[in-house]
């Protein structure tokens, strides 16, 4: 699943770096980058807990793990908002 880029773009919105984002999430700033990039898979909890810290509507963020495109995502935030 390639949802990385949205997730980073949600995080940049919301004007988080990756080690903001990694100290409030309470993991190493490698892993957000990681995540970011597609090369490890979101847990979860921590899914969960990214949309907390990012303040990313739960529709959106469902959205974006399950593969929407990014006009179905961005349509499902302004509606969230």
């Amino acid at each position: 699943m390639q949802y990385g880029s949205l997730l980073k773009r949600y995080r940049q919105i919301r004007g988080l770096s990756q080690e903001e984002l990694a100290e409030r999430m309470h993991m190493p700033r490698s892993s957000i980058s990681k995540i970011e990039n597609n090369k490890m898979e979101l847990k979860i909890s921590d899914a969960i807990r990214w949309g907390q810290v990012t303040n990313t509507p739960p529709d959106t963020l469902l959205a974006i793990l399950s593969g929407g495109n990014d006009t179905e995502i961005l349509d499902i935030d302004r509606r969230a908002m």
